[in-house]
């Protein structure tokens, strides 16, 4: 148990973006750094005081720190993708943390569950160095999962459909998503607090899916790398085919109604369509920059207009507790634990039919 308890403190601690200094001083200094170490190790225990105290100041109830995940997660392949290149690592160890966390739930689920679903992850053999190359990816994605040149409905919903775990996690907007992968699973992580910008949230999916999918020469820059997985994301969206046929050539100019009735269709936002069309030919590099600097000057990035109708949620480890649920596979109890919720605030959302 004392190991137990030293483990999930640990992995709390790390949730909350705090080191072992800063969570003494959120406590107001009733108990050393040197003390929160030895619970850490398991050498000392606090007394239950204290527990409540620490699940208070880093948001987890009691009974985390007691309860023994059936299945330990090793993420591996981690790729982050940073809205700054500046995050700290405490803010990497917490995003990993809170990564674990939801998918130790996950898998355990998926196991009690026991359903067989193959999964139809997209890999692209030919090394993308290029542009032109992700552009050819991004047919090919389009071809083998029937999507035709239509606009994506809902990206998030399409990767769980193709087998890819998606989850969402609380963080810090230093951070938009990550890939990795847990055993033969391939992950896709994103911010919570994107909800409420689904076009960016799909573009993000389809970035961290590029991760997954595309392979890259070994002595390519990092910054290169992430060109080409926007490349690919832009071409996901808006199909070459299309963006030509819609934006036409050799333009001077964008109307913002125009480009809200393309966002609006596709998914796609402004910046996204200025990149696009200069990637396709259809605008300069001096229409490109004049786009951008008056994008800019409008404060259209603080408040985008136009909105995309779809709720890009991932929603399939929510079903999956319905259908245990439903199956008495499990009981309310262990469905409240999968959701991260007490028992009571669990109850409030049930409403059985038969």
């Amino acid at each position: 148990m004392e190991k137990i308890f030293a483990n999930r403190l640990n992995a709390a601690r790390k949730m909350a973006g705090l080191s072992l200094q800063s969570l003494a001083d959120k406590l107001g200094n009733i108990v050393t750094k040197q003390s929160l170490n030895k619970y850490e190790q398991g050498k000392m225990k606090p007394d239950s005081k204290l527990i409540i105290q620490l699940a208070n100041t880093l948001n987890v109830s009691v009974d985390y720190f007691f309860t023994n995940p059936e299945v330990e997660i090793q993420l591996v392949n981690v790729d982050f993708r940073k809205y700054s290149s500046k995050m700290r690592k405490s803010e990497e160890e917490a995003i990993i943390e809170k990564s674990k966390d939801v998918l130790e739930r996950y898998t355990e689920l998926e196991q009690r569950v026991n359903l067989l679903e193959a999964a139809e992850y997209f890999e692209y053999k030919i090394i993308i160095s290029s542009g032109a190359v992700a552009e050819l990816a991004a047919k090919d994605l389009r071809m083998r999962w029937n999507l035709g040149y239509d606009p994506i409905p809902d990206v998030v919903k399409m990767l769980e459909d193709k087998g890819y775990i998606v989850i969402e996690i609380d963080a810090s907007g230093d951070f938009d998503g990550m890939k990795a992968e847990v055993g033969d699973k391939k992950v896709i992580v994103l911010r919570n607090e994107l909800n409420g910008d689904v076009v960016r949230k799909r573009f993000t999916a389809l970035h961290e899916l590029a991760h997954h999918a595309l392979k890259f020469p070994n002595d390519l820059p990092e910054k290169e790398k992430e060109k080409l997985c926007h490349v690919f994301a832009s071409a996901v969206l808006y199909p070459e085919e299309m963006a030509k046929k819609e934006l036409h050539q050799d333009r001077f100019r964008f109307y913002q109604k125009e480009l809200e009735m393309v966002k609006e269709r596709w998914g796609i936002s402004f910046p996204a369509i200025f990149n696009r069309a200069l990637r396709l030919g259809i605008i300069n590099d001096r229409v490109y920059r004049n786009l951008n600097i008056e994008y800019r000057a409008r404060k259209l990035h603080l408040n985008e207009p136009a909105t995309f109708l779809s709720q890009e949620k991932p929603v399939r480890f929510e079903r999956l507790i319905y259908f245990a649920l439903g199956k008495e596979l499990i009981s309310v109890n262990d469905a409240a634990f999968y959701s991260a919720k007490s028992v009571w605030e669990f109850r409030e959302q049930l409403q059985q039919l038969v």
